[in-house]
């Protein structure tokens, strides 16, 4: 049922680290991207907590055609969905799961990954076809330690763990058979946004594409 879904996230899932980021100035989202695809993190994850994430979203995606992987992040109702995909999104993820995101999600050209934090949600999800699942929030959930116990009882299932994971921790995840890659927003600190350190952003998806 969700066969195309699970293929495209296993393209989308080759790189270790997803960038997650938050974008408060739709002008700087090209600088960015454009750094943390030179890095060598293409895939990246735009949430939904500000005003100008679509425009963010379709600034990246007219500027940089080709060069990096644009998706929504935070999505939580079927208008987000579909308002991020007409922005350019090419893929969504959620915190979570509700009846009307899971239907939406049926009809959505970009490929979903709904998030889980417990066994019970995970199966449901499985039953539903998605082998690809955030684990959210990761380290208040249980940590690396909560998906190694998942790996026996649900070796079919995929993960890829955000919250609270940084540079100090992500190769415990990455290290885990279940661990497709993990979210993080360690590679794009507000900081260096803030005042337009691309260098420093560059060099840290380059330590995290190296992971």
């Amino acid at each position: 049922m969700r066969q195309n879904n699970n293929q495209a996230f296993a393209k989308l899932l080759r790189q270790p680290v997803i960038p997650v980021v938050t974008v408060d100035d739709p002008d700087r989202a090209v600088a960015l991207a454009r750094a943390l695809s030179d890095g060598g993190l293409p895939a990246i994850e735009v949430t939904l907590r500000t005003d100008a994430a679509l425009r963010a979203i379709r600034a990246i995606v007219d500027a940089l055609p080709g060069r990096v992987v644009i998706g929504a992040g935070t999505v939580r109702t079927p208008a987000q969905g579909a308002e991020a995909i007409a922005a350019g999104a090419t893929f969504l993820v959620s915190p979570g799961v509700t009846p009307s995101l899971m239907q939406a999600a049926m009809e959505w050209r970009a490929p979903f990954l709904p998030g889980v934090a417990t066994a019970s949600e995970a199966m449901a999800l499985a039953d539903m076809g998605y082998q690809f699942q955030k684990f959210f929030p990761a380290e208040q959930a249980g940590g690396a330690a909560a998906l190694k116990s998942l790996s026996a009882p649900l070796p079919d299932i995929a993960f890829c763990p955000t919250g609270g994971i940084h540079a100090g921790n992500a190769a415990d995840y990455l290290a885990l058979d279940n661990v497709a890659c993990v979210g993080g927003s360690w590679v794009a600190p507000k900081a260096a946004v803030d005042v337009g350190d691309w260098d420093a952003i560059r060099k840290l998806a380059q330590s995290a594409a190296a992971l």
